[in-house]
């Protein structure tokens, strides 16, 4: 599955994106505002391994973001189950020499969606740390919306921090079943 944007491609990502994956996923600033799953240092052997995971999905999950033919970050979203079921939260980065250009944007809008699609979603939702700024952006230009500030609720870089969180609501009468 792929999708053909204006500025990138999303697609699943191969084992030949280990190099591009480890070049530019070995940058603190991109680790500051990812999880601490997400290694620094980013080495070959974790792009390999990230990419064996991808590959073991059932249904198509996590993408590559490719420009110019190469893999320059990742996008993705986690379907929650039980009564959350409805919800799913997302995630991105994208490497800094690509900052800038819309592609973020335009990636978050083509996965929301088709997350939306696939998994009968009403809702999707990010939680930026509170530094985050530019990832504030994306998701308000992608349509989200400010829900509120989950006060002291991560631990990042040794410090106790914020999280924002911003949804994307189906509203209508899908919403009410």
């Amino acid at each position: 599955m792929e999708f053909q944007l204006k500025n990138c491609l999303l697609r699943p990502w191969s084992k030949e994106d280990a190099g591009s994956l480890a070049r530019y996923a070995n940058n603190r600033k991109i680790w500051l505002n990812l999880r601490d799953a997400f290694p620094h240092p980013y080495s070959i052997s974790d792009a390999r391994q990230f990419i064996r995971m991808t590959g073991k999905q059932d249904d198509i999950t996590v993408f590559a973001i490719e420009v110019d033919g190469e893999a320059v970050g990742s996008i993705g979203f986690h379907p929650n189950s039980d009564v959350e079921r409805i919800s799913a939260e997302t995630g991105y980065w994208l490497g800094e020499p690509f900052w800038n250009r819309g592609i973020t944007t335009e990636a978050v809008k083509a996965v929301t969606c088709h997350a939306i699609d696939q998994q009968q979603l009403i809702r999707v939702y990010a939680v930026p740390y509170e530094w985050n700024a530019a990832s504030f952006r994306v998701l308000e230009k992608a349509g989200y919306q400010l829900e509120g500030r989950l006060h002291h609720s991560a631990i990042k870089d040794g410090k106790i921090i914020d999280q924002l969180l911003y949804a994307y609501v189906v509203e209508g009468e899908m919403a009410g079943s």
